[in-house]
């Protein structure tokens, strides 16, 4: 009897299960994931409403969800998140043919809106208390709080061209060469987009905060295809990459913009609490944050926050569209934070995601995805303070042994994450592309045009835009530069040009070499022979006076100063890690005034060439952790956050290779731009100088003037060249920069970004009796401030349809006693690309 008893049982248990089977067949399953559109980020608990049945749910911390039916319903789902537009997805017999053994996946790609302006009724604002009470908790969240940390860091950057129109770019005949390209769009999406490029950087980065800060990365690969630029390798790394939410501003692009997690965010945005759910038997709030105020460098954007800690889980900003950003249609930052240790929220991944749109809202753009994670983290660890000790200044970047060279098994076994199916294919494209001759020589079209330089095989032509001048002394001047690249040789450039006027009948020419020993910290050899004219000072942004565009831009009735110049230098350059540099010149130099200046007969007063000068000078600069973009054989400064110092010293010594000067020279400034958030940005420079001895003009301090109508801010604007002669002299310039300023109090002018900004120029200058005597003579005379003080100040608007600005200059002082051809007011323009 339990014999039949347990077969009945067995009989009943297998009979259920065949039952419960066949059930389970019939379900029908809709699940999917809930992202952003913009970031590919997902989007937790987000509220999914059923119209018809009028049940829902939300979804889960990872974005997810699944729905199960008995059989397929005819509803619409109504997705929806605060900041984002409602998603509306119809279930019908056209979507429910997708499913796949009765599941149907979907993706759910919310699209950015608007948070609802938050107003606030009660008595008590609990957002804003929230958020007073995670500033209060700040020092015991952020991972700065800590005397150590280490992690290894993995950073991917990944580059779409958006809103691509693929038909358009079939029919174009350029391209044509590159047509397999376009198989990789990606039309899936309501705007296609393009993948072409991908990097990768996988590092160790070390942090030690006491005694003193020190950081220290090392690079153990980066992979650049088509891109052999260490500084940018760098600059891919985790040093350049800290955004840290806690820290009252953070840094987007090149301007800086107010966290809602400041100690002064509550002047700046409304708070409000959305939500509350449980992960992880924690619970979370959801607090949500928008701009008060129209205009102003903020962000609109979410946040939960652990109820306990105060410490932020996850936090997503977005730019407000009426923020002052250049070129940017939409941007996104991400970071999550993960309890390790179950103590310690630490920051474990971030995304920063940016919509580029440089030709207008609805052209063709570009997408930048940045994604960091971090793992391995450690903190008040000695090993992270063993590490650190291992620098040669505060901050150090290294690169491990065949960094750059890592075989793709490298990458398959240590990237944090694997690649999607778009990123390998072009992994796959640039491969091909860099094999390509014609891309290269399209590339080299492109930078020919943008650059004025064209590669040949190992040689170098251009500048373009100096092949042809035209100026009252030479005529029709043509002038042909050929120099080398790095086919040539990797440490040696070789530069000359050689350039007649069909004017005067005059050939004139110039030869270069540039050797660089050392990169970083970096020791070169520079030595250099030429005979042309010397057109005064030349300065960073300014437009020299040899080219084509010159002529358009003088100011009218002031004639060119013509004083050629035969001139032989070799030059000795160290630098130090510390950012101390040593340069060691030896220059000789021989002046011919020609045409509109006091020419070199009044000065031959005894034997050899009164304007044959050879000198000795030793320049010493420190710039502490300044920045560099370098190419092969030349680097731009990116700056400093420290000031920068530079001390000269010039001497002069007669009878060598005929020079008859005598003098010493002494010049020193100290200059930095300084990020003032939220109000801008401050540029100063201090500058001061003495010659001794008497001279001709050639060898004093000529005060730098602007005969033309593009602004120069190295310069004077309302001062003509070879104007004012001094051999003491001081000088201070200051430009402010603030930004939106007034501009952000009215609706046209905040909708077209201009930004204000105003500067002050003050210049002091003496000129000896003695120097007086000998340079004026009755024919030519040049003026002295002679203890006055020459000051400009101007204002004006700067971000002119992204690229212009136009400066309004007024002269304040000295008066017109005793000086002449005083320019009392100018306006002056200028181009510059900015954010």
């Amino acid at each position: 009897m339990v014999i039949w008893r347990k077969c009945l049982t067995y009989v009943s248990l297998v009979v259920f299960s065949i039952l419960s089977i066949h059930a389970r067949g019939q379900t029908k399953v809709l699940r999917g994931v809930i992202l952003d559109f913009q970031s590919g980020e997902i989007v937790p608990f987000a509220s999914m409403r059923f119209d018809l049945a009028g049940t829902g749910k939300l979804s889960d911390s990872a974005g997810g969800f699944t729905f199960r039916f008995d059989h397929w319903p005819k509803d619409t789902l109504q997705v929806s998140y605060v900041g984002f537009l409602t998603y509306t997805l119809p279930l019908s017999d056209s979507l429910f043919k997708h499913a796949v053994h009765d599941t149907l996946t979907v993706v759910i790609n919310l699209q950015r809106g608007n948070y609802s302006e938050v107003v606030v009724r009660r008595k008590v604002d609990f957002g804003l208390l929230l958020w007073r009470k995670i500033v209060k908790h700040k020092e015991k969240n952020d991972r700065y709080r800590f005397q150590n940390f280490s992690y290894e860091l993995y950073n991917k950057l990944e580059l779409d061209l958006n809103q691509v129109n693929k038909q358009r770019l079939q029919n174009n005949g350029l391209l044509k060469p590159f047509a397999f390209i376009l198989e990789n769009i990606d039309s899936s999406e309501a705007k296609p987009f393009l993948p072409i490029y991908i990097t990768e950087t996988l590092s160790d980065y070390y942090y030690v905060h006491e005694p003193v800060t020190k950081r220290r990365e090392v690079i153990k690969g980066s992979k650049t295809v088509g891109l052999n630029n260490e500084s940018v390798s760098r600059y891919l790394g985790g040093m350049e990459q800290n955004i840290d939410f806690y820290n009252n501003f953070i840094p987007v692009f090149d301007k800086r913009f107010v966290s809602p997690l400041s100690d002064n965010g509550d002047f700046y945005y409304h708070y409000q609490i959305v939500d509350t759910q449980y992960v992880n038997a924690r619970r979370l709030l959801h607090l949500v944050f928008t701009p008060k105020r129209k205009g102003e460098n903020t962000f609109t954007g979410d946040c939960w926050v652990h109820d306990s800690s105060f410490a932020i889980q996850k936090m997503t900003l977005r730019l407000d569209a009426s923020s002052n950003l250049n070129f940017v249609q939409e941007l996104t930052l991400v970071q999550e934070f993960t309890l390790i240790h179950d103590t310690t929220w630490f920051l474990s991944r971030d995304k920063f995601v940016a919509a580029l749109s440089p030709l207008g809202k609805n052209r063709m753009g570009m997408i930048g995805r940045k994604t960091t994670t971090y793992k391995n983290i450690l903190y008040n660890d000695s090993s992270v303070i063993r590490e650190v000790e291992k620098n040669k200044i505060l901050e150090e970047v290294l690169f491990s042994a065949n960094a750059r060279v890592r075989p793709d098994s490298f990458w398959l076994a240590h990237r944090h994450e694997s690649l999607s199916k778009d990123e390998k294919a072009v992994y796959k494209m640039m491969d091909t592309l860099v094999g390509m001759k014609a891309f290269h020589q399209y590339a080299n079209a492109i930078n020919f045009i943008a650059t004025g330089y064209y590669d040949i095989g190992n040689y170098v032509i251009g500048p373009w835009y100096n092949w042809i001048y035209e100026n009252e002394l030479q005529g029709v001047r043509v002038r042909f530069d050929l120099g080398t690249n790095r086919g040539f040789n990797k440490n040696l450039t070789l530069h000359g040009y050689l350039a007649y006027g069909f004017g005067d009948k005059v050939w004139h020419w110039e030869g270069d070499a540039l050797y660089i020993f050392k990169r970083n910290p970096r020791m070169s050899l520079y030595g250099m022979f030429r005979q042309d004219l010397d057109y005064g000072q030349q300065y960073y942004d300014e437009i020299t006076s040899d080219n084509i565009f010159a002529i358009a831009v003088r100011k009218p009735g002031i004639p060119i100063k013509f004083i050629n110049l035969t001139e032989q230098q070799i030059q000795w350059f160290n630098e130090w890690v510390n950012g101390f540099s040593i340069t060691l010149t030896a220059d000789h130099k021989v002046y011919n005034p020609e045409l509109n200046l006091a020419p070199i007969i009044f000065f031959e007063k005894g034997p050899g060439n009164p304007m044959d000068g050879f000198e000795l000078s030793i320049n010493l600069r420190f710039a502490f952790l300044e920045k560099f973009f370098e190419t092969t054989f030349y680097r731009t400064s990116l700056g400093s956050e420290y000031p920068i110092i530079d001390l000269k010293f010039t001497h002069g010594f007669p009878n060598v290779l005929g020079s008859t000067l005598t003098y010493n020279k002494i010049f020193a400034s100290i200059s930095d731009v300084v990020k003032v958030p939220p109000i801008g940005t401050i540029y100063y420079d201090f500058f001061g100088g003495k010659t001794t001895g008497v001279q001709p003009y050639p060898f004093l301090n000529v005060a730098p003037g602007n005969e033309t109508y593009y602004y120069n801010k190295y310069a004077f604007s309302l001062m003509n060249k070879y104007q004012y002669l001094h051999d003491e002299f001081l000088g201070f310039n200051f430009e402010h920069n603030i930004g939106p300023g007034i501009f952000k109090f009215t609706g046209i002018t905040r909708k077209l970004k201009w930004r204000q900004f105003y500067d002050v120029k003050l210049l002091w200058g003496h000129l000896s009796a003695q120097n007086e005597a000998y340079n004026n003579n009755v024919d030519y005379s040049f003026q002295s401030l002679n203890g006055k003080t020459y000051m400009e100040i101007g204002t004006g608007v700067d971000n002119i349809f992204k690229f212009c600005r136009v400066d309004f200059i007024w002269h304040v002082s000295p008066s017109n006693v005793g000086l002449t051809n005083i320019q009392k007011f100018g306006v002056f323009g200028s181009f510059r690309i900015a954010f």
